[in-house]
Protein backbone atom coordinates (compact mmCIF):
# COMPACT_ATOMS: atom_id res chain seq x y z
CA UNK A 1 0.00 0.00 0.00
CA UNK A 2 1.28 3.25 -1.09
CA UNK A 3 1.80 5.78 1.85
CA UNK A 4 0.36 9.24 1.37
CA UNK A 5 2.76 11.21 4.26
CA UNK A 6 5.64 9.53 1.26
CA UNK A 7 4.21 11.09 -2.03
CA UNK A 8 3.65 14.45 0.21
CA UNK A 9 7.44 14.22 1.60
CA UNK A 10 9.02 13.91 -1.67
CA UNK A 11 7.09 16.93 -2.83
CA UNK A 12 8.64 18.85 -0.49
CA UNK A 13 12.08 17.09 -1.05
CA UNK A 14 11.91 17.98 -4.78
CA UNK A 15 10.21 21.99 -4.21
CA UNK A 16 13.69 22.13 -1.90
CA UNK A 17 15.47 21.15 -4.84
CA UNK A 18 14.10 24.27 -6.77
CA UNK A 19 10.95 22.98 -8.23
CA UNK A 20 7.76 24.26 -8.25
CA UNK A 21 4.56 23.08 -6.37
CA UNK A 22 2.24 23.01 -9.77
CA UNK A 23 4.12 21.35 -11.85
CA UNK A 24 5.50 18.67 -9.22
CA UNK A 25 2.09 18.10 -8.12
CA UNK A 26 1.14 17.83 -11.88
CA UNK A 27 3.92 15.13 -12.21
CA UNK A 28 2.96 13.07 -9.24
CA UNK A 29 -0.82 13.41 -10.11
CA UNK A 30 -0.13 12.32 -13.34
CA UNK A 31 1.55 9.42 -12.49
CA UNK A 32 0.59 5.65 -12.99
CA UNK A 33 1.02 4.81 -9.35
CA UNK A 34 -0.92 7.74 -7.86
CA UNK A 35 -3.71 7.38 -9.74
CA UNK A 36 -3.90 3.40 -9.83
CA UNK A 37 -3.15 3.61 -5.37
CA UNK A 38 -4.84 6.44 -4.20
CA UNK A 39 -8.36 7.71 -4.16
CA UNK A 40 -9.74 11.18 -4.71
CA UNK A 41 -9.65 11.45 -0.61
CA UNK A 42 -5.95 10.31 -0.18
CA UNK A 43 -4.69 12.77 -3.42
CA UNK A 44 -6.45 15.60 -0.83
CA UNK A 45 -4.96 14.66 1.85
CA UNK A 46 -1.44 14.35 -0.16
CA UNK A 47 -2.58 18.15 -1.03
CA UNK A 48 -3.52 19.23 2.30
CA UNK A 49 -0.07 18.05 3.89
CA UNK A 50 2.55 19.63 1.11
CA UNK A 51 0.53 22.75 1.30
CA UNK A 52 -0.01 23.02 5.36
CA UNK A 53 3.38 22.02 5.70
CA UNK A 54 4.90 24.89 3.15
CA UNK A 55 2.32 27.58 4.88
CA UNK A 56 3.42 26.67 7.85
CA UNK A 57 6.95 26.21 7.83
CA UNK A 58 8.22 28.60 9.88
CA UNK A 59 6.24 27.69 12.88
CA UNK A 60 7.09 23.87 12.02
CA UNK A 61 11.29 24.34 11.44
CA UNK A 62 10.69 26.91 14.64
CA UNK A 63 8.94 23.86 16.78
CA UNK A 64 11.67 20.84 15.17
CA UNK A 65 14.66 23.27 16.65
CA UNK A 66 13.27 22.30 20.29
CA UNK A 67 13.70 18.63 20.03
CA UNK A 68 16.11 18.17 17.30
CA UNK A 69 19.41 18.90 18.93
CA UNK A 70 21.47 19.71 15.31
CA UNK A 71 20.20 19.82 11.79
CA UNK A 72 19.92 16.78 9.67
CA UNK A 73 23.02 16.28 6.97
CA UNK A 74 21.71 16.94 3.32
CA UNK A 75 21.08 13.52 2.08
CA UNK A 76 18.24 13.09 5.07
CA UNK A 77 16.28 15.71 3.57
CA UNK A 78 13.39 13.21 2.63
CA UNK A 79 13.41 12.67 6.76
CA UNK A 80 13.38 16.21 7.38
CA UNK A 81 10.60 16.43 4.81
CA UNK A 82 8.32 13.78 7.09
CA UNK A 83 9.36 15.27 10.06
CA UNK A 84 7.24 18.79 8.93
CA UNK A 85 4.64 16.94 7.78
CA UNK A 86 4.55 15.21 11.41
CA UNK A 87 4.59 18.39 12.66
CA UNK A 88 1.88 19.81 10.43
CA UNK A 89 0.00 16.47 11.09
CA UNK A 90 0.12 16.62 14.95
CA UNK A 91 -0.21 20.51 15.25
CA UNK A 92 -1.98 22.09 12.91
CA UNK A 93 -4.17 19.43 11.63
CA UNK A 94 -5.20 17.73 14.80
CA UNK A 95 -4.34 14.64 13.43
CA UNK A 96 -4.30 11.68 16.08
CA UNK A 97 -0.41 11.16 17.70
CA UNK A 98 -1.01 7.39 16.84
CA UNK A 99 -2.09 7.69 13.16
CA UNK A 100 -0.31 10.59 12.66
CA UNK A 101 3.40 9.03 13.48
CA UNK A 102 2.80 5.81 13.12
CA UNK A 103 2.27 6.53 9.20
CA UNK A 104 4.86 8.98 9.58
CA UNK A 105 7.69 7.16 10.75
CA UNK A 106 6.32 3.97 8.52
CA UNK A 107 7.85 6.27 5.76
CA UNK A 108 10.96 6.25 6.60
CA UNK A 109 13.38 4.64 4.10
CA UNK A 110 16.40 4.33 6.36
CA UNK A 111 16.10 1.70 9.14
CA UNK A 112 18.32 3.60 11.76
CA UNK A 113 16.21 6.99 11.37
CA UNK A 114 13.17 5.22 12.52
CA UNK A 115 13.76 5.81 15.77
CA UNK A 116 14.69 9.43 15.79
CA UNK A 117 11.77 10.32 14.01
CA UNK A 118 9.34 8.41 15.86
CA UNK A 119 11.14 9.81 19.48
CA UNK A 120 11.09 13.20 18.21
CA UNK A 121 7.51 13.21 17.16
CA UNK A 122 6.02 11.97 20.32
CA UNK A 123 7.42 14.55 21.96
CA UNK A 124 5.75 16.81 19.27
CA UNK A 125 2.39 15.07 20.09
CA UNK A 126 3.05 15.70 23.82
CA UNK A 127 4.59 19.50 24.24
CA UNK A 128 4.24 21.03 20.77
CA UNK A 129 1.19 22.61 21.04
CA UNK A 130 2.94 24.53 24.14
CA UNK A 131 5.49 25.90 21.74
CA UNK A 132 3.07 26.51 19.05
CA UNK A 133 1.11 28.80 21.14
CA UNK A 134 3.77 31.55 22.34
CA UNK A 135 5.41 31.88 18.57
CA UNK A 136 3.94 35.10 16.53
CA UNK A 137 2.48 33.48 13.25
CA UNK A 138 2.45 35.83 11.03
CA UNK A 139 6.44 37.05 11.67
CA UNK A 140 7.45 33.15 11.74
CA UNK A 141 6.11 32.19 8.68
CA UNK A 142 7.55 34.89 6.61
CA UNK A 143 10.90 34.43 5.07
CA UNK A 144 13.08 37.37 5.89
CA UNK A 145 13.12 38.92 2.00
CA UNK A 146 10.06 38.89 2.34
CA UNK A 147 8.72 40.35 5.75
CA UNK A 148 11.22 43.44 4.92
CA UNK A 149 9.73 43.75 1.77
CA UNK A 150 5.99 43.99 2.61
CA UNK A 151 7.13 45.54 5.77
CA UNK A 152 9.24 48.43 3.83
CA UNK A 153 6.52 48.70 1.30
CA UNK A 154 2.88 48.61 3.08
CA UNK A 155 3.55 48.98 6.97
CA UNK A 156 4.74 46.33 9.68
CA UNK A 157 0.60 46.01 10.69
CA UNK A 158 -0.64 45.48 6.85
CA UNK A 159 2.86 43.24 6.38
CA UNK A 160 0.77 41.19 9.32
CA UNK A 161 -2.52 41.27 7.51
CA UNK A 162 -0.71 39.86 4.20
CA UNK A 163 1.08 37.19 6.07
CA UNK A 164 -2.14 36.06 7.63
CA UNK A 165 -3.56 35.95 3.98
CA UNK A 166 -0.57 33.63 3.05
CA UNK A 167 -2.01 31.14 5.90
CA UNK A 168 -5.36 30.90 4.30
CA UNK A 169 -6.60 28.13 1.53
CA UNK A 170 -8.06 30.14 -0.84
CA UNK A 171 -10.99 29.92 -2.79
CA UNK A 172 -11.65 29.39 -6.58
CA UNK A 173 -12.11 31.81 -8.46
CA UNK A 174 -13.83 31.64 -11.75
CA UNK A 175 -15.07 34.04 -14.70
CA UNK A 176 -17.67 32.78 -16.83
CA UNK A 177 -18.23 33.04 -20.70
CA UNK A 178 -21.87 35.13 -20.22
CA UNK A 179 -23.71 35.98 -17.02
CA UNK A 180 -22.50 34.42 -13.69
CA UNK A 181 -25.31 34.38 -12.05
CA UNK A 182 -26.34 31.93 -14.65
CA UNK A 183 -23.75 29.26 -12.43
CA UNK A 184 -23.94 30.75 -9.53
CA UNK A 185 -26.02 28.37 -8.02
CA UNK A 186 -24.98 25.01 -9.42
CA UNK A 187 -21.72 26.03 -8.38
CA UNK A 188 -22.39 27.11 -4.98
CA UNK A 189 -20.60 30.48 -5.79
CA UNK A 190 -20.87 34.06 -4.47
CA UNK A 191 -20.83 36.65 -7.01
CA UNK A 192 -17.85 39.10 -6.12
CA UNK A 193 -19.07 43.13 -6.76
CA UNK A 194 -16.82 42.61 -10.85
CA UNK A 195 -19.05 39.55 -11.74
CA UNK A 196 -16.19 37.14 -10.49
CA UNK A 197 -17.95 33.80 -9.15
CA UNK A 198 -16.04 32.61 -5.96
CA UNK A 199 -16.38 29.29 -4.83
CA UNK A 200 -15.20 27.67 -1.78
CA UNK A 201 -15.92 23.87 -2.10
CA UNK A 202 -13.31 23.16 -4.95
CA UNK A 203 -12.43 19.32 -5.58
CA UNK A 204 -11.35 18.38 -9.00
CA UNK A 205 -11.71 21.49 -11.07
CA UNK A 206 -12.83 19.04 -14.51
CA UNK A 207 -15.66 17.71 -11.88
CA UNK A 208 -16.93 20.91 -11.58
CA UNK A 209 -20.38 22.72 -13.15
CA UNK A 210 -19.95 24.18 -16.37
CA UNK A 211 -16.37 22.88 -17.05
CA UNK A 212 -16.65 20.63 -19.87
CA UNK A 213 -19.31 23.12 -21.01
CA UNK A 214 -16.76 25.98 -21.26
CA UNK A 215 -18.52 28.01 -19.12
CA UNK A 216 -15.97 29.82 -17.49
CA UNK A 217 -12.34 29.60 -16.65
CA UNK A 218 -10.15 29.85 -13.13
CA UNK A 219 -8.97 33.15 -12.65
CA UNK A 220 -8.54 35.31 -9.29
CA UNK A 221 -10.41 38.13 -8.81
CA UNK A 222 -7.40 40.63 -9.07
CA UNK A 223 -6.36 38.93 -12.40
CA UNK A 224 -9.46 39.82 -13.53
CA UNK A 225 -9.33 43.75 -13.76
CA UNK A 226 -6.45 44.18 -16.22
CA UNK A 227 -8.70 43.67 -18.65
CA UNK A 228 -11.64 44.93 -17.17
CA UNK A 229 -9.73 48.24 -17.24
CA UNK A 230 -8.83 47.94 -20.72
CA UNK A 231 -11.65 47.17 -22.08
CA UNK A 232 -13.37 49.76 -19.87
CA UNK A 233 -11.43 52.57 -21.74
CA UNK A 234 -12.32 51.78 -25.04
CA UNK A 235 -15.33 54.30 -26.08
CA UNK A 236 -16.43 51.87 -28.39
CA UNK A 237 -17.13 47.90 -28.82
CA UNK A 238 -14.38 45.89 -28.40
CA UNK A 239 -15.03 44.75 -31.69
CA UNK A 240 -13.99 47.61 -33.55
CA UNK A 241 -10.15 47.65 -31.88
CA UNK A 242 -7.10 45.94 -32.56
CA UNK A 243 -5.64 44.51 -28.82
CA UNK A 244 -2.11 43.08 -28.62
CA UNK A 245 -2.22 40.95 -25.22
CA UNK A 246 1.88 40.34 -24.42
CA UNK A 247 2.83 37.54 -22.33
CA UNK A 248 -0.50 36.18 -23.18
CA UNK A 249 -0.74 32.30 -21.45
CA UNK A 250 -2.39 30.42 -20.29
CA UNK A 251 -4.98 32.67 -21.61
CA UNK A 252 -7.47 34.61 -18.86
CA UNK A 253 -6.84 37.80 -20.08
CA UNK A 254 -7.11 37.05 -23.44
CA UNK A 255 -10.10 34.87 -22.54
CA UNK A 256 -11.86 38.05 -21.17
CA UNK A 257 -10.94 40.43 -24.18
CA UNK A 258 -11.92 37.51 -26.89
CA UNK A 259 -15.17 36.92 -24.70
CA UNK A 260 -16.35 41.02 -25.36
CA UNK A 261 -16.05 40.56 -29.28
CA UNK A 262 -12.27 42.27 -29.13
CA UNK A 263 -9.71 41.37 -32.02
CA UNK A 264 -6.59 40.03 -30.06
CA UNK A 265 -3.34 39.31 -30.91
CA UNK A 266 -1.96 36.87 -28.13
CA UNK A 267 1.91 37.07 -28.17
CA UNK A 268 3.62 34.83 -25.84
CA UNK A 269 7.84 33.49 -26.04
CA UNK A 270 6.69 29.96 -24.52
CA UNK A 271 5.01 27.45 -27.47
CA UNK A 272 4.29 25.01 -24.27
CA UNK A 273 2.37 27.57 -22.63
CA UNK A 274 0.51 28.64 -26.13
CA UNK A 275 -0.26 25.38 -26.12
CA UNK A 276 -2.19 25.37 -22.68
CA UNK A 277 -3.56 28.74 -23.90
CA UNK A 278 -4.67 27.39 -27.14
CA UNK A 279 -6.73 23.99 -25.29
CA UNK A 280 -8.69 26.66 -23.05
CA UNK A 281 -9.35 28.68 -25.98
CA UNK A 282 -10.34 25.58 -27.54
CA UNK A 283 -12.68 24.04 -24.48
CA UNK A 284 -14.03 27.80 -24.15
CA UNK A 285 -15.49 28.06 -27.51
CA UNK A 286 -13.10 31.36 -28.32
CA UNK A 287 -10.78 31.62 -31.21
CA UNK A 288 -7.75 33.42 -30.97
CA UNK A 289 -4.78 34.98 -33.19
CA UNK A 290 -1.49 33.15 -31.50
CA UNK A 291 1.53 34.47 -32.15
CA UNK A 292 4.73 32.36 -30.89
CA UNK A 293 7.32 35.22 -30.60
CA UNK A 294 9.01 37.68 -27.72
CA UNK A 295 6.38 40.80 -27.09
CA UNK A 296 9.55 42.83 -26.73
CA UNK A 297 10.66 42.10 -30.66
CA UNK A 298 7.14 41.74 -31.99
CA UNK A 299 6.21 44.35 -34.93
CA UNK A 300 2.68 44.30 -36.20
CA UNK A 301 2.06 45.09 -39.47
CA UNK A 302 -0.52 47.78 -37.85
CA UNK A 303 -0.37 49.51 -35.03
CA UNK A 304 -2.52 48.36 -32.02
CA UNK A 305 -5.44 50.24 -30.42
CA UNK A 306 -4.44 48.92 -26.90
CA UNK A 307 -1.89 47.14 -25.67
CA UNK A 308 -2.59 45.09 -22.55
CA UNK A 309 1.25 43.73 -20.43
CA UNK A 310 0.25 40.86 -17.75
CA UNK A 311 4.57 41.30 -17.06
CA UNK A 312 6.71 38.11 -15.84
CA UNK A 313 7.38 38.69 -12.26
CA UNK A 314 8.35 37.50 -8.94
CA UNK A 315 4.65 36.28 -8.82
CA UNK A 316 4.81 37.58 -4.94
CA UNK A 317 1.33 38.50 -4.61
CA UNK A 318 0.17 34.58 -5.44
CA UNK A 319 1.71 33.28 -2.28
CA UNK A 320 -2.08 32.30 -1.48
CA UNK A 321 -2.10 30.33 -4.23
CA UNK A 322 1.56 29.10 -4.29
CA UNK A 323 2.41 28.74 -0.70
CA UNK A 324 6.75 27.23 -2.02
CA UNK A 325 7.12 30.76 -3.21
CA UNK A 326 8.63 32.16 -0.55
CA UNK A 327 11.09 29.56 0.37
CA UNK A 328 12.12 29.97 -3.77
CA UNK A 329 12.49 33.27 -4.33
CA UNK A 330 14.32 35.74 -2.69
CA UNK A 331 15.43 39.81 -3.05
CA UNK A 332 17.42 39.17 -6.39
CA UNK A 333 13.89 37.53 -8.20
CA UNK A 334 12.79 40.90 -8.82
CA UNK A 335 15.49 42.64 -9.84
CA UNK A 336 16.47 40.00 -12.22
CA UNK A 337 13.02 41.04 -14.08
CA UNK A 338 13.19 45.00 -14.39
CA UNK A 339 14.78 45.31 -17.79
CA UNK A 340 12.71 42.77 -19.75
CA UNK A 341 9.42 44.71 -17.69
CA UNK A 342 10.91 48.07 -18.88
CA UNK A 343 11.84 46.32 -22.22
CA UNK A 344 8.33 44.91 -22.44
CA UNK A 345 6.46 48.45 -21.89
CA UNK A 346 8.73 49.99 -24.21
CA UNK A 347 8.09 47.77 -27.03
CA UNK A 348 3.73 48.42 -26.47
CA UNK A 349 4.24 52.06 -26.11
CA UNK A 350 6.13 51.80 -29.53
CA UNK A 351 3.35 49.45 -31.20
CA UNK A 352 0.61 51.76 -29.51
CA UNK A 353 -1.14 54.33 -32.30
CA UNK A 354 -2.05 57.83 -31.00
CA UNK A 355 -4.49 57.56 -28.63
CA UNK A 356 -4.36 53.87 -27.57
CA UNK A 357 -4.70 52.45 -24.33
CA UNK A 358 -1.95 50.50 -22.48
CA UNK A 359 -2.55 48.66 -19.33
CA UNK A 360 0.70 47.58 -17.40
CA UNK A 361 0.31 44.79 -15.00
CA UNK A 362 1.99 42.62 -12.75
CA UNK A 363 1.57 39.59 -9.57
CA UNK A 364 3.81 41.12 -7.87
CA UNK A 365 3.97 42.68 -4.08
CA UNK A 366 6.96 44.48 -5.23
CA UNK A 367 6.74 48.69 -5.82
CA UNK A 368 10.10 47.92 -7.84
CA UNK A 369 7.94 45.97 -10.28
CA UNK A 370 5.09 47.70 -10.49
CA UNK A 371 4.68 51.62 -9.24
CA UNK A 372 8.51 52.33 -10.27
CA UNK A 373 8.32 50.70 -13.32
CA UNK A 374 5.34 53.29 -14.63
CA UNK A 375 7.30 56.40 -12.81
CA UNK A 376 10.22 55.41 -14.61
CA UNK A 377 8.40 55.14 -18.16
CA UNK A 378 6.10 58.04 -17.68
CA UNK A 379 9.41 60.12 -16.96
CA UNK A 380 11.35 59.22 -19.83
CA UNK A 381 8.23 59.09 -22.28
CA UNK A 382 6.18 62.62 -22.58
CA UNK A 383 3.78 60.94 -25.31
CA UNK A 384 2.34 58.58 -22.67
CA UNK A 385 0.08 59.69 -20.00
CA UNK A 386 -1.90 57.80 -16.92
CA UNK A 387 -6.17 57.15 -17.63
CA UNK A 388 -6.47 57.06 -13.75
CA UNK A 389 -8.97 54.06 -12.84
CA UNK A 390 -12.09 54.89 -10.61
CA UNK A 391 -12.97 52.48 -7.64
CA UNK A 392 -16.44 51.76 -9.06
CA UNK A 393 -14.12 50.09 -12.04
CA UNK A 394 -13.51 47.44 -9.40
CA UNK A 395 -16.11 46.62 -7.47
CA UNK A 396 -15.67 49.62 -5.61
CA UNK A 397 -12.67 48.54 -3.94
CA UNK A 398 -11.61 51.99 -2.88
CA UNK A 399 -8.36 51.08 -0.74
CA UNK A 400 -6.95 49.45 -4.12
CA UNK A 401 -6.74 52.44 -6.13
CA UNK A 402 -3.44 54.40 -5.10
CA UNK A 403 -3.13 58.43 -4.86
CA UNK A 404 -2.21 58.59 -8.57
CA UNK A 405 -4.94 55.93 -9.99
CA UNK A 406 -3.03 53.21 -10.14
CA UNK A 407 -4.17 50.12 -8.75
CA UNK A 408 -2.60 48.31 -6.11
CA UNK A 409 -4.33 45.00 -4.43
CA UNK A 410 -2.91 42.96 -1.23
CA UNK A 411 -3.82 39.63 -0.29
CA UNK A 412 -5.28 40.98 2.77
CA UNK A 413 -8.42 43.16 0.80
CA UNK A 414 -11.55 41.36 0.37
CA UNK A 415 -10.57 39.33 3.52
CA UNK A 416 -14.15 38.32 4.93
CA UNK A 417 -14.72 37.48 1.62
CA UNK A 418 -11.35 35.23 0.91
CA UNK A 419 -8.91 37.12 -0.14
CA UNK A 420 -7.63 38.25 -3.30
CA UNK A 421 -4.00 38.25 -4.95
CA UNK A 422 -1.51 41.05 -4.92
CA UNK A 423 -1.79 43.47 -8.26
CA UNK A 424 -0.40 46.00 -9.11
CA UNK A 425 -2.26 47.75 -12.50
CA UNK A 426 -1.81 51.29 -14.09
CA UNK A 427 -3.37 52.47 -17.14
CA UNK A 428 -1.80 54.84 -19.70
CA UNK A 429 -2.68 55.94 -22.86
CA UNK A 430 -0.54 57.79 -25.78
CA UNK A 431 -1.12 61.32 -26.51
CA UNK A 432 -3.48 62.07 -30.32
Amino acid sequence: MQNTRDFAARQLVAIDKGARLDSITSEFENSKIYQSKFSQRDRAFIRLLTRVSLRRRGQIDDILRHFIDRPLPKQHAKELALLRIGVAQLIFLDISAHAAVNATVEAVNQNHLKGLLNAVLRRVAAEGKIIESGQDQQFINTPSWLWNLCSNSYGVETAREIAEAHLQEPPLDLTSIKSPSSWKKELGAEILPTGTLRVREKGNIINLPGFNEGAWWVQDVAASFPALLLLNALPKHPSNYLIADYCAAPGGKTSQLLAAGAKVFSIDRSRFRLGLLENNLKRLGLRGNLIDTDAIRWIPKEKMEAVLIDSPCSASGTIRRHPDLPWRKNTESANKLIASQDQLLASAASNLKPGGILVYSVCSLDPLEGEVRIKNLLQSDSKLFRVPVEPAEIGGLDEAVTPEGDVRTLPCYLKSQGGMDGFFISRLQRKK
